[in-house]
């Protein structure tokens, strides 16, 4: 594998667990809809998972239509940004996990955010999971490099 792609690969894992929330763009009859989250990822980079109740816009979006993007970042919204901030866009489909395998899955992303415990565990409550296709990292404000994760 090229250094330079593992080097982004890494810089990626870094931003994917320091960042508690994340912007997903879910769709409905092709007009975006945007939804801050939180989320965990996988460490192979494959798969993100959130959370969500099966009575919001976004689980109604999602199961109408399972293509997303997910937007994570860094900024701390100062001119810096320009040159240091990171942000990654997903893309990929979501669904609802299977329940076979959501206890597992639920202690990734509650070693991330333990808060979340109640609501997760609500019966109302989806555990969600992104199969990622790609990635694309933006680096000083235009430098973009694709980071494929599924054929």
């Amino acid at each position: 594998m090229d250094k330079d792609l593992n080097k982004v690969k890494n810089e990626l894992k870094k931003l994917l667990q320091s960042q508690p929330l994340a912007v997903l763009a879910t769709q409905n009859r092709g007009q975006p809809y945007t939804s801050l989250i939180a989320f965990a990822s996988s460490d192979n980079l494959k798969s993100l998972y959130f959370a969500t109740t099966r009575s919001t816009r976004k689980y109604a979006n999602l199961t109408g239509d399972p293509r997303v993007a997910m937007l994570v970042d860094n900024r701390s919204n100062k001119a810096s940004d320009f040159r240091w901030a990171t942000a990654a866009t997903a893309t990929g489909t979501a669904k609802e996990v299977d329940p076979a395998k959501k206890e597992k899955l639920l202690e990734l992303y509650l070693a991330k955010h333990p808060h979340l415990w109640d609501f997760v565990h609500s019966p109302t409550c989806a555990l969600c999971e992104i199969r990622v296709q790609t990635f694309f990292v933006v680096t000083r404000f235009q430098h973009v490099v694709e980071v494929r994760v599924r054929p």
